[in-house]
């Protein structure tokens, strides 16, 4: 976009961005274009080179594109929560989760469990073979490829259970949130913005990034199940 601003960001963010994006033009008049994908293609596209201004991304890879020199030193602000959630397909019977216990036994009776390739992913596969029901390469664990919700999984048949942070389970079509992992399980994602190195605009970024993480967007952050980072 020649006369705003675009940024790159993981599928967990999207519609809060997308949100964000519109009021953002509203207030400053300055149009906000966002690409959303799965969030190991949108660090690889950062680390190519794209000229995007802004990047939202878990805060772990944040750290490392800024220790790799693509992101301004400095730039990064924690801008949402996420914790993760559990969901079944609409009108399935709803298994315990009310502890980790019941939650591994409900892990263990599923015929196939899916997860995603992002940060939730990583902990599901650490929780199952912490209690050993198997590993990556087991049969009943469903990986949805990148950019591809494990909420649509879930709502075709092709897992009976889906473990994903709650923003990217909250009104899919198809399936029904059981709830959150239980406290003793959880994993809580916190998501950051930052500017992108390779931006021709550093200090509109900025503004927008500020934006982005003052109580002004902290309504739309909660409206998609996340936290702002500032409530931590």
């Amino acid at each position: 976009m020649s006369s705003g601003l675009y940024g790159i960001s993981s599928m967990a963010t999207r519609l809060i961005l997308g949100e964000l994006a519109l009021r953002y033009q509203a207030t400053s008049g300055i149009p906000v274009e966002m690409k959303s994908m799965g969030g190991v293609d949108a660090a690889r596209l950062v680390r190519e080179g794209e000229a995007a201004d802004i990047v939202v991304l878990a805060s772990n890879v944040m750290a490392q594109l800024e220790a790799e020199g693509r992101i301004l030193p400095g730039s990064i602000r924690p801008f949402a929560r996420s914790g993760m959630a559990i969901a079944v397909a609409a009108g399935a019977p709803w298994p315990d989760i009310g502890d980790e216990a019941a939650v591994r036994r409900a892990v263990g009776a599923a015929g196939r469990v899916g997860y995603s390739t992002g940060p939730s992913g990583d902990h599901l596969l650490q929780l199952v073979e912490r209690w050993g029901l198997g590993d990556a390469k087991s049969e009943r664990l469903v990986k949805a490829p990148p950019g591809v919700p494990v909420a649509l999984l879930v709502a075709r048949g092709d897992a009976d259970l889906g473990f994903q942070q709650l923003s990217e389970l909250i009104d899919a079509p198809g399936i029904e949130v059981v709830g959150p992992l239980p406290p003793e399980i959880q994993a809580t994602t916190i998501f950051a913005a930052g500017v992108c190195s390779a931006s021709p605009r550093p200090a509109e970024a900025a503004h927008l990034i500020a934006y982005l993480t003052s109580p002004a967007a902290d309504e739309v952050v909660r409206s998609q199940g996340m936290e702002p980072a500032s409530a931590a």
